[in-house]
């Protein structure tokens, strides 16, 4: 698997432990810390929406 280009989040600072997302050539989302790039979470848009949800906690 090849992931694209990653881009980072926008409220990243300069370089400070930063959330990176790419996808991959089968369509799932992929998502690093900028500081330990090796460890990559693969998730689906479902997936990534309810994390997203989760997080703003509209879900429990």
């Amino acid at each position: 698997m090849t992931p694209g280009n990653w881009q980072q989040s926008s409220y990243c600072s300069e370089g400070d432990a930063c959330l990176n997302i790419t996808t991959s050539p089968n369509g799932t989302l992929l998502l690093r810390e900028s500081d330990n790039p090796t460890t990559v979470l693969t998730l689906t848009v479902t997936q990534f929406r309810t994390l997203i949800r989760m997080l703003k906690g509209q879900i429990r």
